[in-house]
């Protein structure tokens, strides 16, 4: 194995959905819906592969994608992108940080990263040779501490990544917070990335991109993708967009990785993003419900939680349950309760913080989550 990679072992996610498996849990764990994507997109799919498109297309992506999502910037958040030479598709939000981060970053050089972070973050920096530098987003607030982000940067940061709404904390950046990052990267030159999968799951406060900011647009590659909005996770979708010179790098990359995406999901995706308003506050709406039934479930189990203002996830406070080594509690919960779950921890390069707080996601059905609530109400009943 690549000594590089060495460090990393197996995920987290491998781990708890093999345990959920092997103990028939219900999985509250892993951040996929158990319910099935609109059907107008899965027909988009159907037509696409009935008409026989179906070989290799551009590696940048197809043409008639790449003028959605810069539709789709435009019409969200004001920001233009040329889709011939600045909008690029990759398979998958993943495949699209790996590309990028291989493409930018040179041996030795340092990225800044908020800690918990995303576990694909590390590894990706790892295989470039460069060095995480992290800024933690310490409980039980999670706010950006700029004198804690000014202190990472030294003489060889390159690029900073930012994830908002955020995996695994649910916290939405602040408009402070977005302005005090962007002027750090301004002031040191530094080229941000920006992890936006969960633009549409805001529940408090809004979704601002970062390249909406004044003087950052030039300096970044806006990540995005269609799994977590139309629940079709398993399809790898996946978009960037950057000014034509950090294009062209990504681009560099990005075709020796998997070089083109399923032409008929493509288009099918195409078809997702120009959804009427309807589909996007109709999506919010359910999610918002999901969510208030899996935190109001897991209070009455005995955690301590807050509702998170975006994404799919809720961290919860495992301490009155026994739960200071959250690591352990989730190892534990699958059989002790047949519930799966991921210790934040697993997310952190300092776990100590974190150590007590738990992740549950809620792109569920209403009837999983209500059954995963009843198993921990009954495991940790006084």
């Amino acid at each position: 194995m690549n000594r590089r990679l060495v460090q990393f072992g197996t995920s987290i996610f491998t781990e708890m959905t093999r345990l959920a498996v092997e103990t028939r849990s219900v999985n509250l764990g892993q951040g996929f819906p158990d319910f099935d994507g609109p059907e107008f997109v899965k027909n988009a799919a159907i037509a696409a592969i009935r008409a026989g498109e179906s070989q290799y297309c551009r590696s940048a992506g197809l043409p008639t994608l790449a003028r959605a999502v810069a539709e789709h910037r435009k019409r969200f958040y004001g920001l233009a992108y040329d889709p011939d030479s600045e909008v690029t598709v990759f398979s998958g939000a993943t495949e699209a940080l790996f590309s990028t981060i291989q493409a930018l970053c040179e041996p030795g050089d340092e990225v800044v990263v908020f800690d918990p972070a995303y576990d694909a973050y590390r590894p990706s920096i790892a295989l470039a040779g460069a060095v995480a530098r992290t800024v933690p987003l310490l409980p039980p607030a999670f706010r950006l501490e700029a004198s804690a982000l000014s202190a990472a940067i030294g003489r060889r940061t390159r690029l900073l990544i930012l994830n908002s709404p955020h995996n695994p904390l649910g916290k939405v950046f602040s408009r402070e917070e977005l302005a005090a990052i962007a002027s750090v990267c301004r002031e040191r030159d530094l080229l941000a990335v920006t992890d936006e999968v969960y633009e549409h799951l805001v529940f408090e406060g809004e979704h601002v991109p970062l390249a909406s900011l004044p003087g950052m647009r030039e300096r970044t590659v806006m990540i995005s993708s269609s799994g977590k909005t139309f629940s079709l996770t398993g399809w790898k979708i996946g978009f960037a967009c950057a000014p034509r010179d950090l294009s062209a790098a990504v681009r560099a990359s990005h075709q020796f990785v998997t070089f083109c995406t399923p032409p008929p999901f493509q288009l099918a995706v195409a078809a997702a993003l120009a959804a009427p308003d309807a589909y996007y506050r109709e999506f919010l709406d359910r999610y918002r419900g999901l969510r208030a039934r899996l935190t109001e479930g897991l209070a009455r189990a005995g955690f301590e939680i807050r509702p998170p203002a975006g994404t799919y996830f809720a961290v919860a406070d495992a301490r009155h349950l026994g739960g200071d080594d959250g690591e352990r509690f989730c190892r534990d919960l699958p059989s002790r309760a047949g519930v799966a779950a991921i210790p934040v921890a697993a997310f952190c390069e300092d776990p100590a913080p974190f150590r007590h707080l738990v992740r549950f996601a809620f792109c569920k059905r209403e009837e999983t989550i209500d059954e995963g609530v009843a198993r921990l109400e009954r495991a940790f009943a006084a």
